[in-house]
Order: structure tokens, then sequence, then C-alpha cells
């Protein structure tokens, strides 16, 4: 009879949210989960209780605190994480402070038009979602809450080859602008492979990421065990208990995939950490010969990532690539390089004449694209911006985010004294 009584005691704490971090209650919340009557309830109290905090994010930070607080330690230190000393990391969002805005007034203001068109594609926002790994691990709805959130605004999104949903089935469900984010593999079959489905799924722009040849040192991996599937430490495996709602969330959706790559690579028998991807799967010998043929290949808008020089910018441009962004891989590659946007105007002047130059990195704030856009990139990435309201709510929060970011566009553009993103130019700015 007490046993009984402390299952149902148990089960109504389980219900009003009041979890502890035991295995007893670790263990609970997995048949319970297994009921499906159970299980709608467990999504919508979750569901509820992420819309009532969504509406107290008012910018990065505060999203940054809700994903914090969702998330196992492990994988909020995937997103959140850099290189080394995260030097590059930090700097990426300081450089922008060393700019200032210079505004102008009674310029008639009463309506602003924010469309940009780069690459191709006609966007009506002047930021797009860059492509990110492994989404599915922070929110089930993954890279399908963010195309969702990215065809609403009316902006283009990434999938990268580390995508947890295939480039297929998002083609098939929007028609915004597609981005697909390609990794250069030591299997040439591979590449051609991957190449060739993103035709048929027909992709606008292919985007070849060069800056990650070999693995970036991210110490905060490397403490909690972080790989695909999970092999933690024991510290890893204790932040995971911490943190039920996230595991409920995660074992009652479909199983975690890596679609693009599953058909050519076996994960089921080790773990795979992200570093050892880049370090073992990726090819460093890659050259400019080699991106010739790809963008021959391709024979549609081919654009850089991870470009930081202006006589790289130049090659890209000489070989026939459409498009380059200035990148540091948000700090998370070599640590001491140069922050994006500081880097920016050099090779803006040496190649955006010829090509359309993207800026991504650091960037938190519509003034941080403003700023951007007045040193000459045609359109703005951001990563973490949306991996962690998409953390704290799936496709509710990416919206949140992304309207937020528009809101402060379109406010800063009428305090600039700017109707079109085209009037926005050098002279708006002054360096510290």
């Amino acid at each position: 009879m007490l046993s009984r009584q402390r299952k149902m005691r148990r089960r109504a704490r389980f219900r009003r949210g009041e979890f502890e971090d035991s295995c007893v209650l670790s263990r609970l919340f997995r048949r319970c989960c297994e009921v499906s009557a159970t299980r709608g309830l467990v999504h919508a109290w979750i569901g509820t209780r992420a819309s009532m905090v969504l509406r107290n994010c008012h910018n990065f930070h505060d999203f940054r605190r809700l994903a914090k607080r969702r998330l196992p330690g492990p994988i909020f230190d995937y997103i959140d994480g850099a290189a080394d000393e995260e030097t590059t990391h930090r700097r990426n969002t300081k450089a922008f402070e060393s700019c200032d805005l210079v505004p102008s007034v009674l310029r008639g203001v009463g309506s602003v038009d924010l469309s940009v068109t780069v690459m191709g594609q006609k966007l009506a926002l002047p930021v797009y979602c860059s492509p990110t790994a492994l989404q599915r691990l922070f929110h089930h709805q993954g890279e399908r809450a963010v195309a969702a959130a990215a065809a609403k605004y009316g902006t283009m999104f990434g999938v990268s080859s580390l995508g947890t949903v295939s480039l297929d089935e998002l083609r098939k469900a929007h028609d915004t602008s597609q981005i697909y984010q390609f990794y250069f593999h030591k299997d040439r079959g591979l590449n051609r492979a991957m190449l060739q489905r993103a035709k048929d799924a027909r992709i606008d722009i292919m985007m070849l990421t060069v800056d990650s040849i070999t693995g970036g040192n991210r110490e905060r991996d490397l403490r909690t065990g972080f790989s695909i599937p999970f092999r933690l430490t024991l510290a890893g495996m204790l932040q995971f208990a911490m943190k039920p709602r996230w595991g409920i969330n995660y074992i009652t959706h479909e199983r975690f995939r890596l679609p693009q790559l599953e058909e050519h690579i076996d994960m089921r028998g080790s773990a795979l950490s992200i570093g050892g991807y880049f370090t073992e799967m990726l090819d460093p010998s890659m050259n400019w010969d080699d991106v010739a043929e790809m963008v021959r290949h391709w024979n549609g808008q081919f654009c850089l990532k991870g470009v930081m020089s202006p006589a790289d910018a130049k090659h890209a441009a000489e070989i026939g690539c459409t498009g380059i962004v200035v990148s540091n891989h948000g700090g998370r590659q070599l640590d001491g390089s140069r922050a994006s946007f500081d880097q920016l105007a050099e090779i803006v002047d040496a190649v955006g004449d010829r090509i359309d130059v993207f800026m991504d990195g650091g960037v938190q704030r519509g003034t941080h694209v403003l700023k951007a856009l007045s040193v000459g990139a045609k359109a703005v990435g951001v990563g973490r911006y949306y991996l962690y309201p998409l953390a704290a709510a799936g496709q509710a929060g990416v919206e949140r985010a992304l309207g937020l970011m528009k809101a402060e566009l379109e406010r800063d553009m009428k305090l600039m004294g700017c109707i079109a993103i085209g009037q926005l130019s050098r002279d708006n700015l002054r360096l510290r």
C-alpha cells in the first residue's frame, strides 16, 4: 500500500514538473513517456512552460540564459564553446564596439525596405540562418524549426553536411532560398555523391566550408566527452542527469540521425567526436584546383565560407565563385585569428565589385548587422543567434529571435535616416 502511494505521489509531482535529479526519477519518466497519454501530457506541459518563458526573452543574452537552463551541459557547451582560450569568439562581438554609427535626421523614413538580393536570391531580410550541425540535439524540431522560421520571415537558411534533417525533406517543405553547406571529404566518391544529391534537391546555393580541414581544439567538448553517439565522461553524464526535461524531449521523438552522411558512413559501432570528424574524415590536402573542379561541376551559385584574406578572396573570384563568407567559424577553429568584422573592409575592397561578400561571427544585434552592411557586406549570417532560441523553444524560439531582429533593423534603419539597405555606406561609420 505504501509503495503504491509513493508511486502516485511521484507521478503527481512529475505531472506538475517537480523533477528531482536522481536515477530513480530518471527511470520513472522514461516509463511514463512510453505511455502515449502521458507523452502527450509531457509535450503539452513543456510547450506551455516554454511559451511562458519565451515572452520574457528580448535579446541574444536572454535566449542564451534560457538555453543554458534547458540543455545538458555538454550540449550547451558544444553550442557555446570555441577553440583554445576562446579569444577569437569573444573578439567577434567585441569588434563591433570599435565602430560607431553616425545617423542622419529629417530624412522622411515612414517605411523601411529591408530586402536584399544576394547570389540571385531575393531576401526580405539582410540576415540569414547560417548552416549549423546537429540541430536536433538542441531541440527535437531541429532544422525543421529553423527552415519554417526562415520561410516565415522570407530569408534563407542553410543545411549542414552534419545536419539532422535531410536537405531533400526541407527543400520539399519550403520554397525559401536554401544553402547546402559542404565539407570536402577524403573520399572523393562521397563528395561527388553529396554534390549530386544537392543538385537533385534543387539547392539554391552550394557553400563549401574551407576553414575546417582539421578540427579546432574545443576543450569544453574534450572535458565532457561530447561525441555522436554519446560517449560521455562521468562529469558529462551527471550534467545530463540534471536536465531531465531535455531527456524527455530526446527519447520521445524520432531517433537522432545524420541523413546527409548515413548512406556513406556507418556510425553505429563507434562514437564520432566532431573534432574527430574534421580530423579523420576531411581532406587537408584540398586545394584551389579541387575547388575549381567543384565550381565547374556545380555550375551554379557557389560560395566559399571561411575566407579571411584579400588574396584568397581574389582567388575565389578568379575560379568562378559567386560569393564568399568572411568568417572564422565563430571562433571555433583557429583561436587568435582576426575578428570577421575587423577583416570585412579589406575583403570588400578587394572583391566587392566582383562577387557577393557575406559576413558571420559575433552578430547579436540589429546594429551589428547595420555596421556590417555599411562596410559593404551584402548580407549577414547568424548561428548562435538562432541556436539558443531553438534550444529554448524550438520553432517558436527561432521565430521570436528573427522577429526581434527584424524589429531592431526597422527601428535602427529609421534612426539612421535610411529607408533601404542600399542607402547604408561607410559614411555612416566612424572608427574609434
